[in-house]
C-alpha cells in the first residue's frame, strides 16, 4: 500500500448539514471523504470549503467529461479549492485527459484519476451503449489510455484490480467503490468486495458510503472496518 489511510467516506447525503453532522462523528486521521454530484450541485464550492475546514481530505468525485479546454479549466478550478482528488472520465479521450493533467502543473499536490467503467453497469449496459466488451476489459483498455495521457490512477471496481495490476504495474493508483463490509448489504452496485479483500488484490484506496453513513455509530463502524482491513496497508 502506498498509504496508512486507505478509507474514503462518501458524503451521499440530500442536504450539508446531515453530512457536516457525520463529519463531526468522523476522524480525519482515520479517512478521508468523497463529495459527490448532488450535494455540489446543492451546496458548491463553498461547501468543499467548509469540510476542508474540518481537516478532512477531499475527493470532489464530479467525473468531469466534456470538451478539453472545459475540463481542463474544471479541474484547475477544483484544485484551486485545495481538494486532495479530482475525477476525469477516460471516455473523454487522451487529449481531454492530458488537458487536465497539464491544469494541475501548479497544483502538485491534488490528484488527477480518471472513471473506466461505473461499478453499476454490466456487460449489458455496456452493450446497449455501442460498447461490445465486458466491463474487466473495458476498464483494462481505459486505465491504459489513462496512464498514457498522465493520470494519477483510475477508479474501478475490486474485479479489475488483478488485471490492472497484471498489465499497469504497482505504480499507479487504483480507487474502490462499490466496498462493502462482509454481511452488509450491496444495493445498487453490482461489482462489489470487502475491504480486506480489495485492499489484499492491490487497490490502494476504498471508497465506502451507506455501511458507514447510515450505521448508527458511524466512528464505530469505520474504526471496525479498520481492523477488518488490519496488515493489509
Amino acid at each position: 500500500m502506498k498509504n496508512s489511510k486507505p478509507l474514503i467516506v462518501a458524503l451521499d447525503f440530500p442536504d450539508s448539514r446531515a453530512a457536516l453532522e457525520l463529519l463531526g462523528k468522523l476522524d480525519p486521521k482515520l479517512c478521508r471523504v468523497k463529495v459527490g454530484k448532488e450535494m455540489f450541485t446543492r451546496y458548491g464550492p463553498d461547501l468543499v470549503k467548509q469540510i476542508g475546514k474540518t481537516g478532512f481530505e477531499i475527493f470532489l468525485d464530479l467525473k468531469f467529461h466534456d470538451i478539453p479546454n472545459t475540463v481542463a479549466g474544471a479541474v484547475a478550478a477544483a484544485a484551486d479549492l485545495g481538494v486532495w482528488m479530482v475525477n476525469v472520465h477516460a471516455g473523454g479521450g487522451r487529449v481531454m485527459m492530458e488537458a487536465a493533467r497539464k491544469a494541475l502543473g501548479e497544483h502538485p499536490s491534488t490528484l488527477l484519476i480518471a472513471v473506466t467503467v461505473l461499478t453499476s453497469m454490466s456487460a449489458q449496459d455496456l452493450a446497449e451503449t455501442g460498447v461490445p466488451a465486458t466491463p474487466e476489459s473495458q476498464v483494462v483498455r481505459l486505465a491504459t489510455l489513462a496512464r498514457n495521457s498522465g493520470m494519477h490512477g483510475v477508479v474501478c471496481s475490486a474485479r479489475e484490480i488483478t488485471p490492472l495490476r497484471q498489465q499497469l504495474g504497482n505504480d499507479f493508483l487504483l480507487v474502490t467503490p462499490g466496498i462493502r463490509p462482509a454481511g452488509d448489504s450491496a444495493g445498487d452496485q453490482k461489482r462489489t468486495e470487502t475491504p480486506a479483500s480489495a485492499l489484499a488484490m492491490g487497490s490502494d484506496y476504498l471508497v465506502i458510503g451507506r455501511p458507514v453513513t447510515q450505521a448508527t455509530d458511524p466512528l464505530a463502524k469505520l474504526k471496525s472496518i479498520r481492523q477488518e482491513i488490519q496488515g493489509k496497508f
